[in-house]
């Protein structure tokens, strides 16, 4: 294994030598330094900043390389100028295409993806001044109190954008301002703040959606899809009358705003917080202390092993939002809660995830489950299909 000076890593790691000096790493790896059944990974995507159990340990090694440490205690030899020339001239080409080394990388690949990219580029872009020595608000967080505001007063779009023309005229002329709502709604929606309208039959029987998208009447009541109006009746056949819906769900997708929790390094590290965070003293603080998390480990081993895999929590309640006692009338909003996050974050209401919100003016009851569809299918998408993800603390896709 040791051919001279050349230590076991610098071999390709699809061969036997690469594969013999990790098991042997291991071994001695876990009679020495181990905590429980755990080591720190000495792979290259980690470094020693996150502990796994041997098979973990291994995959990593094998997949991604190893870095060794100065202080290592036991025979790691480096290999010498002189040594790594005379190897070379023996040693088979690296560069021969048989598809090995492009396997191995695919398990965990180095880099933010397209949609990353284009991510921390409006982060960093968005970052600048709004304008020549303005240090109070960035482009980007006018751009988000600009949309609270519209939201809070309910301003149309047309009147947003003439007070960004009268903005204009006020601040100095080299101000970042967005040239109208359609551009100020771009940026939140890269920022995965936008939502989707959904038609709803007004006796939540059905959604207009998928296969049923284009229908004109719910397929279980024979309801109409739109509210009546007398006046479309008298509307000149030569116009499409506007037609509105009797009743419409908001669903705000959730897979681009669980990606930014890892895209963004100040929330990454809490999100492994309930494997390596936590204390294990057999007191019950957080549910990954309580047996059914234990239970569902131990059932789905291939989810848990990766403890950056999101678990949530779903919550809802009904309430009144116009806030009088005199009108009936309820809106439904559901939650998620994510439950990788430590106690003390995991209920803020800024970790918290609207994930729909069910109009009125009655409650749904037992008919919920027609509204969460959308959901449910991102979830389903999620468990099956996986979504790679940017990992900002280790610059590497998962």
């Amino acid at each position: 294994m040791d051919k001279g000076n050349k230590g076991w890593w610098e071999f390709p790691r699809w061969s036997d030598v690469y594969e013999q000096g990790t098991d042997e790493y291991i071994e001695k790896a876990f009679a020495t330094r181990s905590q429980g059944n755990q080591i720190s990974c000495p792979c290259c995507a980690y470094h020693h900043r996150y502990w796994y159990n041997r098979n973990g340990v291994r995959d990593h090694i094998i997949c991604n390389g190893f870095v060794p440490r100065n202080d290592e205690s036991f025979d790691l030899r480096r290999m010498s100028p002189e040594r790594e020339a005379e190897d070379l001239q023996h040693d088979e080409p690296s560069n021969v295409d048989d598809g090995i080394e492009e396997l191995l990388y695919n398990a965990l690949r180095e880099g933010p993806n397209e949609k990353a990219k284009k991510f921390l580029n409006l982060i960093e872009e968005d970052q600048q001044e709004l304008y020549s020595g303005c240090k109070k608000m960035c482009r980007l967080a006018f751009t988000i109190r600009l949309y609270i505001y519209k939201c809070d007063y309910k301003l149309p779009d047309v009147a947003i954008s003439g007070l960004l023309e009268f903005f204009k005229e006020v601040l100095p002329d080299d101000a970042m301002l967005p040239t109208s709502m359609h551009e100020a709604k771009k940026v939140l929606k890269l920022l995965g703040l936008d939502y989707k309208k959904i038609d709803a039959c007004p006796n939540d029987c059905m959604l207009y959606w998928t296969e049923h998208a284009n229908a004109t009447s719910c397929h279980v009541c024979g309801t109409s899809r739109w509210k009546s109006k007398e006046s479309d009746q008298n509307d000149n056949s030569n116009e499409k009358p506007r037609r509105i819906p009797s009743k419409v769900l908001r669903y705000f997708p959730i897979k681009k705003r669980l990606q930014r929790l890892y895209m963004c390094v100040g929330t990454t590290s809490y999100m492994t917080w309930h494997k390596y965070g936590r204390e294990n003293d057999g007191l019950l603080r957080h549910p990954a202390d309580g047996k059914a998390w234990i239970n569902f480990d131990i059932m789905y081993s291939s989810f848990s092993y990766e403890p950056r895999n999101v678990r949530l929590a779903l919550a809802t309640d009904d309430f009144n939002p116009f806030q009088t006692m005199s009108s009936v009338h309820s809106t439904l909003p559901v939650i998620l809660v994510n439950y990788n996050l430590p106690p003390w974050l995991a209920t803020k209401s800024k970790f918290l995830m609207l994930s729909l919100l069910i109009p009125g003016p009655l409650s749904p009851g037992n008919s919920i489950d027609v509204y969460l569809q959308p959901l449910m299918k991102d979830l389903d998408d999620l468990w099956q299909f996986d979504l790679e993800t940017y990992d900002a603390s280790t610059n590497t896709r998962f």
